[in-house]
């Protein structure tokens, strides 16, 4: 139980210094999905809003019984920031006691909200993708690209990346980190070119509605995989029936977003269905399967928890005593 003012800074290099690997992050939301059946994790529906010029601001909540942790995570993802040489997703993540209420930790959200994203969608891989893929094609080539590449190469057998983005220059950067992996890297020039014959596909464009549709379900081949981490914005949406199964994140959640990930009829369960078995789903081996989602305070909150637990084990951060800290 933390009852001092005192409480620990963790930047994103802090972060990075910890030596968490995807895997880890995977494994964490698995438990924290099995805390939530058994009510040991509480969660509100993640909250959103997009003002306009290209901002989208966001916040998760959850409190677990397990951790007695208490984490707030805001974020803004924006354009503003590219045109400054800032990334364009920065935040930050209260972490706190959830016995007292006291602050233990201030940790930047860049580091989370990156490896949690990939974590989600190894979750659901582990379930849904075939376990002898080879290649990856990615739509949008950003921080979520690379999250995602390294997770996948850690679940995966993979020897080919293909990439396609608006901005040459990510889409060069992910290439040459596929190649220094040992990796062939192919800049696809078209969607298609992309997703056409791929085992696996992540698609993480700018979250923007007024981006024109450009995806068709119809172009994966059968049980391949996609990893929908856009809110759905390039698929069209009438081309998602081709997904023999399609799994949310959180059904609650989207229940109570208008703006939906897809056709409500199409969505078969979410995570936690998923790892409960309930509903039972019958994979159809001549379709790809797909799970969209549009980030959940449940991996946030595991992300976080692990981050804590590891930085407190190795001393790591920067502690703020009470007299800095107001």
């Amino acid at each position: 139980m933390h009852v001092n003012k005192d409480f620990v800074y963790l930047s994103d290099d802090a972060l990075n210094g910890l030596g968490i690997t995807p895997a880890e992050v995977a494994d964490a939301i698995e438990l924290a999905l099995r805390d939530k059946i058994a009510g040991r994790l509480h969660t509100a529906p993640k909250s959103a809003i997009m003002p306009g010029d290209g901002r989208y601001m966001m916040s998760t909540l959850a409190v677990g019984d397990r951790e007695r942790l208490t984490v707030l995570k805001a974020v803004t993802v924006t354009t503003v920031g590219a045109r400054l040489g800032l990334p364009a997703i920065n935040g930050s993540i209260m972490a706190m006691d959830a016995d007292t209420g006291m602050l233990k930790a201030i940790i930047d959200a860049n580091w989370v909200t990156a490896v949690r994203t990939a974590a989600l969608s190894t979750v659901a891989a582990r379930r849904l993708a075939n376990p002898a893929s080879t290649s990856v094609a990615f739509i949008g080539t950003g921080v979520q690209a690379h999250s995602h590449l390294a997770a996948f190469a850690e679940l995966f057998p993979l020897t080919e990346v293909r990439a396609f983005g608006r901005g040459q220059t990510n889409r060069d950067k992910l290439c040459h980190v596929a190649q220094e992996m040992g990796l062939r890297a192919v800049a696809a020039q078209t969607p298609e070119e992309a997703l056409r014959g791929a085992d696996l596909v992540v698609t993480s464009v700018t979250l923007d509605y007024t981006i024109k549709p450009f995806l068709d379900a119809g172009w994966m081949k059968p049980r391949s995989f996609a990893a929908i981490t856009d809110l759905g914005i390039p698929w069209h949406q009438d081309s998602m029936s081709a997904f023999g199964t399609l799994v949310i994140d959180d059904q609650d959640q989207e229940d109570s977003i208008e703006k939906k990930l897809a056709p409500p009829e199409l969505v078969q369960t979410d995570l936690t269905g998923l790892l409960r078995g309930t509903p039972a789903i019958a994979h159809d081996p001549d379709k790809p399967n797909c799970f969209a989602f549009r980030g959940i305070a449940l991996g946030d909150y595991a992300a976080t928890a692990l981050v804590v637990e590891r930085a407190q084990t190795r001393h790591a951060g920067l502690k703020v005593p009470p007299n800095d800290a107001g």
